[in-house]
Order: structure tokens, then C-alpha cells, then sequence
């Protein structure tokens, strides 16, 4: 069974890696941040389009191992029409869960995004799941400087 459940995980990032949605810029964006992680290499810039405290639309251009680009791919799908609370909420959750300092987070609450849970038990791995994260926390937060992992 757990065996099922980590081909299906597999599965899924590997089709954001080689699909990943919302690869495009936003043109005129309200927000638009960059990303980067020495470590791997992975630099993104992440674009939002907002109606207020909304996000209307989210997009990036970038690019990454397949664990970052399946992550930023999963987080403009999800965040698309939360409230920037909402999506903080998500931020702190998702990293909470690939971090491990949460080990009672339900999986069901964060939905598709479960199948980054796994990063966890590969520490140099849990800078390639976040960096998207971290890249919409900074762009909530209005700011304009680029981000790293360092």
C-alpha cells in the first residue's frame, strides 16, 4: 500500500516537472519575485495578478530540479483565488510539513500538496520543495528583493 502511494506521489511530480501548469508570465503583474537556490541551482521568478486581497492569477518562469519545479507548478494551481491570508496559511503549513517540525499535520488538509511530504526525510531536498514557498512569502509581503535559500 505505501509502496502505491509512493509511486502515485512520484507520478505526480514527475508530470509537473515535465507539464508544469502556469509556466508563463503575467504581463502586467501586481507582484513579481525571484528565486534562488545555490544549492541546486533552481531560480524561478514567481508573478501574481491580485483583485484586492485575491489572487486572481499565478504564474512563474524559471528554472529547476524536478522536486522545485513540481512544487512552484502545485502552488500557482493552489493558490489561485485564495485570500493572501489563505495562502500564508498555506505557506506555513507546507513548510511545516517538508520541514518536519510538524509531524501531526493532516495530509488531507493540504491536498496535492502532500506529495512533497516526503522531501522531509531528504534534508537537501526540503530548499528545492520551499523555494517557490518562500518566493510567494516574500511576494505577499510586497517584497521586492530576490530571494535565496541561503
Amino acid at each position: 500500500m505505501f509502496e502505491d502511494l509512493r509511486d502515485l506521489y512520484q507520478e505526480v511530480i514527475f508530470d509537473h516537472n515535465r507539464n508544469p501548469r502556469n509556466f508563463r508570465v503575467i504581463d502586467p503583474a501586481d507582484r513579481k519575485v525571484e528565486g534562488f537556490n545555490p544549492l541546486c541551482g533552481d531560480r524561478l521568478t514567481l508573478y501574481l495578478k491580485m483583485d484586492g486581497d485575491t489572487i486572481k492569477d499565478a504564474s512563474f518562469q524559471g528554472s529547476g530540479c524536478a522536486i522545485s519545479t513540481a512544487s512552484v507548478s502545485l502552488m500557482t494551481e493552489i493558490i489561485k483565488g485564495k485570500t493572501e491570508a489563505e495562502a500564508e496559511a498555506l505557506f506555513k503549513t507546507f513548510h511545516e510539513m517538508t520541514t518536519g517540525k510538524d509531524e501531526d499535520i493532516q495530509l488531507e488538509a493540504v491536498g496535492k500538496l502532500a506529495v512533497l511530504a516526503g522531501v522531509r526525510e531528504y534534508p537537501a531536498r526540503v530548499k528545492c520543495a520551499t523555494l517557490a514557498w518562500h518566493t510567494l512569502d516574500a511576494a505577499l509581503k510586497n517584497e521586492t528583493q530576490s530571494i535565496s535559500t541561503e
